[in-house]
């Protein structure tokens, strides 16, 4: 993201500048303001995260230095609004949206923790509860703000070909804190697929609840065999005279077991045989694909004295 752009002012912008450009977008996309728009909620969320960071000067010269990737990989969504002034500058907005009038703020202490010790709006609420300012209008107002959900994640999840035969549970490592997240993998799931951990995101800025967790499937790739869609194609080199003459081979399967599979003579370079029923399923409770057998008929580099004679033989019947 660009938060220069998000907040539309220079890079040369002062604190005063971002503030007062927070405000105006902030108060632009409030939830109060936009209701069930999914798309403001976006906008004020990414506001509020820009200004985290540029308003902060060592994050600012870190996003400055090494541009919004590594940022994002340095910083958390924790770090990024560990010790904010966002909830000051939203008590204002609470105010506001309250219309109490008067200009009676709150002293109440607020600032974004990462302790996990409840939504930061809690003391706010309390203080308004008791007799001052805004009152229920203004606490209504933040509770909506409050729900604001966090950002959603994306990370790449490799998958083994067994994973992908049996399913699989996986036990993986969740942001900088290394979380400890377990995830079931499905059987015959396929690259590209995305498996959804709700509420193991990154966490609401604003005491909402978490976002989710996406993982990009990356099926692995395999050393024997490899995939179309839910069959599995094994190689196979035979030599010639089998291929001639027909015989039997042994060929692997992916539970690790070995099938005895019939050759037919004159069976041709590249030609297949299929096995029903070997390869991957089509999901958790589908039928399973074939196993396809690719022959490659095995041209001996060296031959002895005595195999140069036969095959010289059967060269003069035109074989």
């Amino acid at each position: 993201m660009d938060y220069y752009k998000i907040l539309g002012v220079s890079k040369n912008a002062s604190k005063e500048e971002l503030k007062k450009a927070y405000r105006k977008k902030a108060l632009k996309y409030h939830p109060d303001r936009n209701k069930d728009n999914k798309e403001a909620e976006e906008k004020f969320k990414q506001a509020n995260e820009a200004y985290a960071v540029l308003s902060d000067k060592e994050k600012r010269q870190q996003y400055d230095t090494y541009g919004s990737t590594d940022f994002h990989q340095r910083f958390s969504q924790e770090d990024i609004f560990r010790n904010s002034d966002i909830g000051s500058i939203l008590r204002e907005f609470g105010v506001n949206f309250g219309g109490t009038g008067g200009g009676r703020g709150f002293r109440t202490s607020f600032r974004t923790s990462s302790s996990g010790g409840g939504s930061p709006f809690d003391a706010f609420f309390q203080q308004a509860g008791a007799g001052g300012g805004c009152g229920s209008r203004c606490q209504s107002g933040f509770q909506q703000q409050a729900a604001v959900k966090g950002n959603d994640l994306t990370m790449e999840l490799p998958v083994s070909l067994n994973e992908v035969l049996s399913g699989a549970e996986k036990v993986i490592s969740v942001g900088q804190a290394g979380q400890r997240v377990s995830v079931k993998i499905p059987a015959g799931i396929e690259s590209g697929k995305k498996l959804r951990v709700s509420g193991k995101g990154s966490p609401s800025p604003m005491g909402g609840p978490a976002g989710d967790l996406y993982l990009l499937i990356k099926v692995q790739p395999h050393s024997v065999f490899s995939r179309e869609k839910n069959n599995l194609i094994v190689e196979q080199r035979i030599p010639f005279s089998s291929a001639t003459l027909g015989d039997h081979i042994k060929v692997p399967t992916l539970g690790g077991k070995h099938l005895k599979v019939k050759i037919p003579p004159g069976m041709q370079e590249k030609g297949k045989l299929r096995i029903k029923g070997k390869g991957l399923p089509d999901g958790p409770r589908g039928s399973r694909g074939d196993l396809l057998v690719k022959i490659a008929v095995q041209i001996p580099k060296k031959i002895s004295d005595e195999q140069k004679k036969l095959l010289e033989a059967l060269k003069e019947t035109g074989l």
